[in-house]
C-alpha cells in the first residue's frame, strides 16, 4: 500500500488509468492520447520487476548480471537533504557527479540503504543498449514501429524538480515506488522556472520546492496546482507522459528503478526547438521594442502561421528552405547556421 500523500499532493486529481489488452491496444491508446494516463501492471512480468519484488538486493544482483564492465555516471547528493537534487544557495548543483563501476555504486547503496538522511545516489538516463547486455531484450515494452531511446534510472530516495522533455515518454517502474506530479504544457509560467542554460540535466526546472512551497517567492504555484495530476506507481506500473508536459518525479522507496522510452513524432533530422529559443535570446530578446515586434511578426509569418501566402508567389522549384523540410534541406539550414554562428 502506498504511503499517505503529504502536503500539496493530497488534494490533486489523479492521472486517469486505462487498461490495455495487448501491444496493439497500447499503440492505439498512445496514438490517440493528448494527456497522461497510467497502465497498472503493464510490465509486471518483467524479470527485473520480479527480482525487485523479492528484495532491492535481488534487483541490484539482477542488474549486475547484465551490466557491462564500464564506467557509469552517478550523482551523489548532500546528506540530510531529503533526496532533493537541485541547486545550492549559489545556484551551483547540490550534488557531485562521478564515474564509477556499477558494482562499486551498488556497494555504496548496500551500505546506506535504509539510513535516514543518507546522501542520495542517482544514476540518471542510462542507455540500456550501451551499458547492459540482454537487459533490454528481457525487459521491454513492445512499442511497434516507434524508434525509441530506452533508458534506465536507478537510485535511492530522490526528488527531481518539475521539468519537461521534448519527446513523448512511457515511464515504467521496475523496482520501488515513484510519485509523478504532472502539469500541462501551458503551466510553465506558474511553475517559476529557473535558468535554461544552468540546469541539472539540460532542461529548465521549476524552482518550487513541492514539499515546502514558498508562497511569497512563488506566488503563481497554486494556479499550477489547479491543473496538476498525480500518480503513485508501484513496481510493474507504467505512465504515459506526452511531449512537453511538466513532471515532478520522486523515488519513494529506499531503492528505485525506472525504465523509460522516449520517442518523437517528428523526424530525427529536425532541429531542436530549444536551440532556436537559445538563439532567439542571443539575437532578439534585447532588441528595441519596435524591432522585436517586427521579428515577432516575421516568426508568425514564416513559422507559426506558415500560410500559403508565404510561398504562393515563388516558383515551386525555387522555394528552397521555405518548402516543406526534407533531410537535405534540414542539412542546408544546419550548415548555414553553423557558418554564421562561427563568424
Amino acid at each position: 500500500m502506498a504511503e499517505a500523500v503529504p502536503g500539496v499532493f493530497k488534494d490533486l486529481a489523479s492521472v486517469p488509468e486505462v487498461e490495455v489488452a495487448d501491444a496493439a491496444e497500447l499503440d492505439a491508446r498512445l496514438r490517440a492520447a493528448d494527456a497522461p494516463f497510467v497502465v497498472r501492471g503493464l510490465v509486471k512480468d518483467w524479470p527485473l520487476v520480479e527480482a525487485g519484488r523479492r528484495s532491492s538486493r535481488d534487483a541490484r544482483a539482477y542488474l549486475l548480471r547484465h551490466h557491462r564492465d564500464t564506467g557509469f555516471t552517478v550523482a551523489i547528493g548532500e546528506p540530510g537533504g531529503d533526496g532533493r537534487l537541485f541547486y545550492d544557495a549559489a545556484m551551483a548543483m547540490n550534488f557531485r557527479t562521478l564515474r564509477a563501476k556499477l558494482p562499486d555504486i551498488f556497494g555504496r547503496i548496500d551500505a546506506i540503504e535504509g539510513n535516514a538522511g543518507a546522501p542520495p545516489v542517482y544514476l540518471a538516463s542510462i542507455d540500456m543498449h550501451q551499458f547492459f547486455d540482454g537487459l533490454y531484450e528481457a525487459n521491454h515494452v513492445d512499442l511497434g514501429d516507434r524508434t525509441c531511446l530506452a533508458s534506465i534510472w536507478i537510485g535511492t530516495k530522490t526528488r527531481i524538480a518539475a521539468h519537461n522533455d521534448l519527446p513523448n515518454n512511457l515511464a515504467c517502474v521496475a523496482a520501488g515506488r515513484r510519485r509523478f506530479t504532472l502539469f500541462p504544457r501551458e503551466q510553465f509560467r506558474n511553475l517559476h522556472l529557473g535558468p535554461i542554460d544552468n540546469t541539472p540535466a539540460g532542461r529548465a526546472i521549476s524552482m518550487v520546492d513541492f514539499h515546502a512551497p514558498d508562497a511569497q517567492l512563488h506566488p503563481r504555484f497554486p494556479d499550477a496546482l489547479a491543473y496538476a495530476q498525480v500518480a503513485e506507481l508501484e513496481a510493474g506500473d507504467a505512465l504515459y507522459i506526452p511531449a512537453l508536459w511538466w513532471h515532478h518525479v520522486e523515488g519513494l522507496a529506499d531503492f528505485n528503478v525506472l525504465v523509460n522510452y522516449w520517442w518523437r513524432e517528428t523526424p530525427r533530422w529536425m532541429g531542436s526547438p530549444q536551440d532556436a529559443l537559445n538563439h532567439a535570446l542571443l539575437a532578439i530578446r534585447d532588441l528595441p521594442a519596435d524591432q522585436k515586434q517586427h521579428w515577432r511578426d516575421l516568426f508568425d509569418y514564416y513559422v507559426f502561421d506558415n500560410g500559403d501566402d508565404v510561398t504562393a508567389h515563388i516558383p515551386e522549384a525555387g522555394r528552397s528552405i521555405l518548402a516543406p523540410l526534407t533531410p537535405e534541406s534540414a542539412d542546408r539550414i544546419r550548415a548555414f547556421l553553423l557558418r554564421n554562428l562561427s563568424q
